[in-house]
This record gives structure tokens, sequence and C-alpha cells, in this order.
């Protein structure tokens, strides 16, 4: 596939259930395919998140194009702000 979006279907931050709708939101507006990979499911998937991320701590939404590392919902965000969606998603 391409882009790959790391979330969780298990939280209870309201912030980031907030920030994984609005990076869904934008990337279904942009008509940009996705494949969700919800790292709730066990141990090992959220522990391959982090190694790809290379942050021992990182929380989800983390944005990847196939196993490389765009970003997190600061860096997404910052990206649509300036526009920079595409090249944030290493797909320009």
């Amino acid at each position: 596939m391409g882009i790959k979006l790391y979330y969780t279907t298990v939280t209870a931050s309201r912030e980031v259930k907030s920030q994984q709708a609005e990076v869904m939101r934008i990337l279904e507006s942009k008509s940009i395919q996705y494949e969700l990979i919800d790292i709730s499911v066990g141990g090992a998937v959220r522990e391959e998140m982090r190694s790809k991320a290379g942050n021992p701590s990182a929380v989800p939404p983390q944005i990847f194009n196939d196993d490389q590392y765009c970003g997190d919902y600061q860096m997404f965000s910052e990206a649509v702000e300036g526009d920079t969606v595409e090249k944030f998603l290493k797909m320009a």
C-alpha cells in the first residue's frame, strides 16, 4: 500500500482520539488512501510503531509511507498549515 496510519481504538485520551480523527479526515478530504494499523491489538504492534518511528515512547497517531517514517500528529498538522501534506507523506 502506501500511507500507513498507526492509531488505537482503545484510549482514554480525548486528545489522541481527536488527533487521529483529524488526520483521517484530512487524508480522506485529499483523497489519499491509507491503511489503518491498530496498536491496541497487541504490544508487538505498538513496539513495531515505536521502533519504526525511532521513539520508544511514541503514541498514536504516527504516519508512515510504507516503512518510511513521515511523522506524528504535530508534524502532520504543520504540513497541513503549510499546504505541504503530499511532501510530508513523501508522495511528491
